[in-house]
Protein backbone atom coordinates (compact mmCIF):
# COMPACT_ATOMS: atom_id res chain seq x y z
CA UNK A 1 0.00 0.00 0.00
CA UNK A 2 0.77 3.83 -0.50
CA UNK A 3 -0.08 7.16 0.13
CA UNK A 4 -0.43 9.32 -2.21
CA UNK A 5 -0.71 13.52 -1.85
CA UNK A 6 -1.96 15.37 -4.43
CA UNK A 7 -0.73 18.77 -3.65
CA UNK A 8 -3.12 22.24 -4.41
CA UNK A 9 -2.19 24.17 -7.63
CA UNK A 10 -1.77 20.94 -9.49
CA UNK A 11 -3.51 21.19 -12.63
CA UNK A 12 -6.56 18.84 -12.90
CA UNK A 13 -7.13 17.95 -16.13
CA UNK A 14 -10.30 16.95 -17.54
CA UNK A 15 -10.26 13.21 -15.90
CA UNK A 16 -10.68 14.94 -12.52
CA UNK A 17 -13.61 13.28 -11.20
CA UNK A 18 -16.26 14.52 -9.37
CA UNK A 19 -17.84 11.99 -6.78
CA UNK A 20 -15.42 10.06 -4.44
CA UNK A 21 -14.86 6.56 -5.05
CA UNK A 22 -13.31 3.35 -3.52
CA UNK A 23 -12.38 0.54 -5.76
CA UNK A 24 -11.82 -2.93 -4.53
CA UNK A 25 -9.46 -4.66 -7.06
CA UNK A 26 -11.06 -5.17 -10.54
CA UNK A 27 -14.18 -6.42 -9.52
CA UNK A 28 -15.88 -3.37 -7.36
CA UNK A 29 -16.20 0.34 -7.38
CA UNK A 30 -17.78 1.85 -4.97
CA UNK A 31 -18.93 5.50 -5.72
CA UNK A 32 -20.52 8.21 -3.02
CA UNK A 33 -22.71 10.76 -4.56
CA UNK A 34 -24.55 13.39 -3.22
CA UNK A 35 -27.87 11.70 -2.64
CA UNK A 36 -26.99 8.07 -2.87
CA UNK A 37 -24.35 5.20 -2.96
CA UNK A 38 -23.61 3.49 -6.39
CA UNK A 39 -21.80 -0.01 -6.94
CA UNK A 40 -20.09 -0.01 -10.42
CA UNK A 41 -19.63 -4.13 -11.00
CA UNK A 42 -19.85 -4.02 -15.10
CA UNK A 43 -16.13 -3.92 -16.27
CA UNK A 44 -16.10 -1.13 -18.99
CA UNK A 45 -17.43 1.15 -15.94
CA UNK A 46 -14.28 -0.29 -13.98
CA UNK A 47 -12.10 0.34 -16.46
CA UNK A 48 -13.22 4.11 -16.39
CA UNK A 49 -12.71 4.52 -12.66
CA UNK A 50 -9.44 2.73 -13.19
CA UNK A 51 -8.31 4.87 -15.49
CA UNK A 52 -8.89 8.03 -13.47
CA UNK A 53 -7.30 6.72 -10.33
CA UNK A 54 -3.93 5.85 -12.69
CA UNK A 55 -4.31 9.98 -13.54
CA UNK A 56 -4.79 10.50 -10.20
CA UNK A 57 -1.74 8.51 -9.33
CA UNK A 58 0.68 10.47 -11.91
CA UNK A 59 -0.16 13.87 -10.37
CA UNK A 60 0.12 12.96 -6.29
CA UNK A 61 3.56 12.59 -4.63
CA UNK A 62 4.59 9.99 -2.68
CA UNK A 63 7.33 9.20 0.49
CA UNK A 64 9.73 12.36 1.42
CA UNK A 65 7.50 14.78 -0.65
CA UNK A 66 4.26 13.37 0.50
CA UNK A 67 5.43 13.69 4.40
CA UNK A 68 6.48 17.21 3.50
CA UNK A 69 3.19 18.23 2.34
CA UNK A 70 1.70 16.48 5.55
CA UNK A 71 3.38 17.70 8.32
CA UNK A 72 3.31 20.93 6.41
CA UNK A 73 -0.66 21.20 7.00
CA UNK A 74 -0.61 19.94 10.32
CA UNK A 75 2.17 22.69 11.47
CA UNK A 76 -0.63 25.59 9.27
CA UNK A 77 -3.14 24.31 11.84
CA UNK A 78 -0.95 25.22 14.66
Amino acid sequence: MSLGVIPLGVARGIGWPVESFTMYDDVQVNVELVSAHLTVTQPRGIEEYAQSFANLAQIAVYGPRARTLITSAIDALG
